[in-house]
């Protein structure tokens, strides 16, 4: 039975939330999926692109598809693809996929989009894969799905972007085995970049973050919003494309400030700025850590400049683990800057459930290399 792809309406939330419900049973940790008021929000907001497939006489749908975008920043995630079981093999969700990034990329308002894809099994993978995406990374322990799962990053940029990326002179040594394994995956290349500091396994990376007192966390998305504001006024120092803060952690003597975008649901914290800077949070990781933990979230990650030495060597001192990046994410003039994903989890790792397809295993290797030399010490022979 053919199903035709066409733009979401009001109306079709009822089979819409079925359909993801078919899909995902009660697991599903996105609103657009469970909360029908934001997914007439999604629908209604220009700023947003969502696909429904139907089934030809029926009516039924059979997949859907979003792309929410932030014009600011000119990216866009793809979220929320699914196809009914019974349609699985079909080539509907290739089909879903290149329509929505066809009418995502046509408004000529981004200059990427990215999604974070199951690694359950391979074939979200190969349909990313198929479409123009390149796999750019894993984020291991993201999500609460079906239990704890790995995610992987994957990105497609317009054309003409990845040419324009500006040039970084030198990054901490720690990031040597996932540029490599970026190299090898997607062909691109970073230069010969300068490496400083210790790499992975030497004492520093291996020393961890001295304890603190413990973590206040405000959950006040209001208050938090407007206090981001505050310490934020420029915009170019809010760069965390389609994440708004909505808890703040802080040590009682107010040393610093770490806003962040906690998920509960999908056990998941977004580490989104520190202020006055992300050194300043690097010897409270710790506590910081049981803090998101005590309020549901297994999961911690951030996203910094490539060229942002001195901040990245920060977040590799406190035992963030170098897990994505995302070439040519930001557009500052002409030229576009590559950024890292860096995660920590407080939740044991197991990969024996994932099926990592061929252009994700350099990042596996890599991850377990940072993982292993960060958290597990070489022994010392006395002389």
């Amino acid at each position: 039975m053919t199903a035709v792809i066409a733009p979401a309406a009001p109306q079709d939330v009822a089979q819409l939330r079925q359909l993801y419900f078919d899909v995902y049973g009660h697991g599903y940790p996105v609103a657009l999926g469970s909360d029908p008021a934001e997914m007439r929000r999604l629908i209604d907001d220009p700023h947003t692109h969502w696909l429904t497939a139907r089934h030809d006489g029926t009516g039924r749908t059979a997949g859907s598809v979003v792309v929410q975008t932030d014009p600011g920043s000119r990216i866009g995630k793809l979220v929320g693809l699914a196809v009914h079981p019974d349609q699985r093999g079909s080539g509907l969700a290739g089909r879903l996929t290149a329509a929505v990034c066809e009418d995502a990329f046509a408004t000529g308002a981004l200059d990427s989009v990215y999604a974070t894809v199951r690694v359950v099994t391979p074939g979200p993978q190969q349909v990313f894969a198929r479409h123009g995406f390149q796999a750019l990374g894993l984020l291991p322990n993201a999500v609460e799905v079906a239990g704890c799962e790995s995610l992987a990053l994957f990105a497609r940029h317009a054309d003409g972007v990845l040419a324009r990326r500006a040039v970084v002179d030198r990054v901490p040594a720690g990031l040597a085995p996932l540029l490599e394994a970026t190299r090898r995956s997607t062909g691109l290349d970073f230069g010969r970049p300068r490496a400083e500091g210790e790499g992975p396994g030497e004492p520093s990376a291996r020393r961890g973050a001295p304890a603190t007192g413990p973590m206040e966390l405000i959950t006040a998305p209001g208050f938090v919003g407007r206090r981001f504001l505050e310490r934020f006024p420029d915009p170019g120092e809010r760069f965390f494309p389609l994440h708004v803060p909505n808890a703040v952690l802080t040590p009682p003597d107010g040393a610093f400030e770490a806003y962040a975008d906690l998920d509960p649901v999908a056990a998941s914290c977004s580490l989104i700025a520190v202020h006055p800077s992300p050194a300043a949070a690097s010897g409270a990781l710790e506590p910081l850590m049981a803090a998101v933990t005590r309020a549901g979230a297994d999961y911690v990650e951030t996203l910094l400049p490539l060229a942002d030495t001195a901040g990245l060597g920060a977040f590799l001192a406190a035992g963030f683990i170098p897990s994505a990046v995302y070439p040519a994410m930001r557009r500052i003039g002409d030229r576009f800057h590559d950024h890292v994903v860096l995660s920590r989890t407080s939740r044991q790792i197991d990969f024996r459930a994932t099926a990592v397809s061929e252009p994700l295993r350099p990042y596996l290797r890599a991850y377990l290399t940072a993982w292993t030399s960060t958290y597990l010490p070489l022994p010392e022979v006395a002389p």
